[in-house]
């Protein structure tokens, strides 16, 4: 590029700034950067304008790992080198970075064109790049740091969990229980998990469970949940003037079946607990690295959930990374269920991660929710757990067939929903009944 189309680009950038967060048509984003361009410098051919364009959608080297299925982050450290990390190989150091401040710089107003306009003139924002990925930006006395969040074009299903190791089919019908309560009584669940250990790609997997007929709210403050699948369904995202807290507040007044907060991690819990007081099923996240630090978590500051409310979550999930000769694995380590309060909050733990046998072992069936959704559709507490295991035998089948994908799963789910001897008879357990009809 020359000198001249150098300085209209440059421009380019400054004005055009925030100005393609809404746009997303290509086409119309072209449109867009051709008349800027036209009003900076008349003279130019398309040719040079072409150019311009070719230019401003080139983010580098790094293109290639953002488009990669394999990389989840991009972690820039200004002009000093860059990191991915990769699924399969952890965290590495890639052999080339930003030689010159200027050249960050450059790559760095190149996706700010994707950031609110108010965001654009911060010193930390998000980026939603036009590929999916999310960038977070943070203006240092270096440069920018830049971490790329990398999502999957194809989100991880509950089998590819299962195939992964994650968990098992016991678990896998469990949370399915979970999401669905037969209808009547879906549980109020958390997911907690350090950074990085796949509680939003579980979140992700589970939506597979959801009734079509639920209206869900989501609530996040960038977004990274997926809820394509999802007919009824409201996505909400943070802002300045729209902070998590009062979202949550005013997702009561959208007549939510479920609300799902992408990360609990202040005052919002407060309001999040109180939806599930008044019957409202709430979810989300939480960093945490056991059962019982979550609920140490809710009870401290910034949360400070009162201790006597805390009970109306129906169970916690925690998932881990776990190293296997040297490599990082995501596994869900501990499942528990709220049961009851004493001097503490008492916890029932289902499951525990065995870190000799690299699996999740049962310690106990489920109590506190089971005996809760038997009184609530007049069922016995056994029928519930036989219940379980035929949706365990439906998802491995599900498995063994072929169908694994999140979009595949979601239809079975529903075709069980609505037709349960049918889709057991088409999965090839015709000798099953559902044990709980409703």
């Amino acid at each position: 590029m020359d000198d001249k189309l150098y300085r209209v680009e440059d421009e380019l950038l400054k004005q055009l700034g925030g100005k393609f967060v809404n746009i997303d048509s290509p086409d119309k984003r072209n449109d867009l950067v051709t008349a800027t361009a036209k009003g900076i410098e008349p003279s130019l051919s398309q040719e040079d304008i072409d150019t311009i364009i070719k230019d401003i959608n080139d983010i580098g080297p790094i293109a290639e790992y953002i488009t990669s299925e394999k990389v989840e982050d991009v972690m820039i450290n200004n002009t000093k080198s860059i990191f991915v990390y990769d699924t399969e190989e952890g965290q590495k150091r890639l052999d080339f970075s930003f030689k010159e401040k200027d050249e960050l710089e450059r790559f760095v107003r190149k996706l700010k064109l994707y950031a609110t306009n108010e965001a654009a003139k911060g010193n930390i924002l998000d980026v939603h790049m036009p590929n999916g990925s999310r960038a977070n930006i943070v203006s240092s006395p270096l440069g920018y740091d830049v971490t790329v969040r990398n999502f999957k074009r194809n989100p991880l299903s509950i089998i590819d969990l299962i195939n992964f190791g994650t968990i098992d089919y016991n678990i896998a019908s469990r949370l399915w229980l979970y999401m669905d309560g037969f209808k009547v009584r879906p549980a109020n669940l958390l997911l907690g998990g350090m950074p990085a250990s796949g509680k939003t790609t579980m979140l992700n997997a589970l939506f597979s469970f959801m009734r079509p007929e639920q209206r869900v709210i989501t609530i996040e403050e960038t977004y990274e949940l997926d809820t394509s699948m999802l007919e009824n369904c409201v996505n909400l995202e943070t802002s300045e003037d729209m902070p998590m807290v009062d979202l949550v507040k005013n997702a009561l007044r959208m007549r939510p079946d479920m609300i799902v907060i992408g990360e609990v991690r202040g005052a919002e819990a407060n309001d999040m607990i109180t939806a599930m007081n008044i019957g409202k099923i709430a979810m989300g996240t939480i960093h945490a690295s056991s059962s019982r630090d979550i609920i140490n978590r809710l009870q401290h500051s910034p949360m400070e959930v009162p201790k006597d409310i805390i009970s109306v979550i129906d169970a916690l999930v925690v998932s881990s990374q776990v190293y296997e000769k040297g490599v990082p694995h995501r596994k869900v380590v501990q499942i528990s269920e709220l049961a009851g309060m004493e001097t503490q909050i008492l916890l029932s733990d289902l499951y525990k991660f065995d870190y000799k046998t690299h699996k999740a072992a049962p310690i106990l069936p489920s109590v506190t929710y089971r005996d809760a959704l038997s009184a609530v559709i007049g069922v016995p507490p056994p029928d519930i757990l036989a219940e379980e295991n035929v949706r365990a035998m439906l998802l491995a089948q599900m498995n063994k067939m072929g169908t694994r994908d999140i979009k595949g799963i979601s239809e079975a789910v529903r075709d069980y929903y609505d037709k349960p001897d049918e889709t057991l008879k088409k999965f090839g357990l015709a000798q099953l009944q559902p044990i709980v009809r409703l």
